[in-house]
């Protein structure tokens, strides 16, 4: 992961291979028995196909292929639908013969370089896209303009045209236009509570008088049927 390099090496000794197996994902194995050159080094196991080219997945404690029924949120299944669930063949998280590709990671670098691993550095095609993060790449202060130090990707070259290239949109980045719909949101919103407030104490005072209103009435039409009783009498 340090330089970005990747090698695929192809091993059909079962002696070299027994040592990853019964091994689970996220393990790590000691890399001595895979040649000299790899004396000191410390593999993590990360992943792997069958020979079918069925991958295999985290947390499910076999050696075997399985069935699973996959939801929204978990891996190895991207939903395209909303409530859609699909019943898909992983195959567990645990190393046997069966598998055609052993996905491992360098934990620990040994003495001698790896060549075509460690002795070279792959750039990085891509360039941070967040404000933070590219600060930290360049070691800016809150008062540089990040905008100046997007890391521009070339595109490629054709004939007869100016060369292009691409940068990424800054994210969480605050200018004086988002600072101003800050402020305006948040007047907006000072502003409906303010209208909210004098709307309810006008309703509640309209609502006292009306029942003030009702009780006079009823009172009123009381006392007229006393009096007309009385003179009944």
């Amino acid at each position: 992961p340090a330089t970005g390099c990747q090698k695929l090496l192809k091993i059909d000794d079962e002696k070299i291979l027994s040592v990853f197996y019964d091994k689970r994902i996220s393990q790590e194995v000691p890399a001595d028995r895979l040649g000299d050159e790899w004396k000191g080094y410390i593999l993590k196991i990360t992943g792997g196909n069958d020979l079918q080219g069925f991958c295999m997945m985290q947390g499910v404690l076999c050696n075997i292929r399985v069935r699973l029924l996959f939801k929204d949120g978990m891996p190895n299944y991207r939903m395209k639908r909303k409530g859609v669930r699909k019943r898909k063949s992983v195959r567990g998280c645990i190393v046997d013969s069966q598998l055609s590709v052993l996905d491992l990671v360098i934990v620990k670098k040994g003495d001698n370089e790896i060549p075509g691993l460690t002795d070279t550095t792959a750039p990085r095609r891509l360039g941070p896209k967040r404000v933070g993060k590219i600060r930290k790449l360049f070691a800016l202060s809150k008062e540089d303009d990040v905008r100046q130090y997007v890391v521009h990707r070339p595109l490629p070259e054709k004939e007869g045209r100016k060369p292009k290239s691409k940068a990424p949109k800054i994210q969480r980045l605050v200018t004086p236009v988002r600072i101003q719909r800050k402020r305006r949101v948040i007047a907006e919103r000072r502003q409906r509570t303010e209208k909210n407030r004098v709307e309810a104490a006008s309703y509640a005072k309209l609502l006292a008088q009306r029942q003030k209103e009702k009780r006079q009435a009823i009172l009123s039409r009381r006392r007229s049927s006393n009096r007309t009783s009385t003179s009944s009498a």
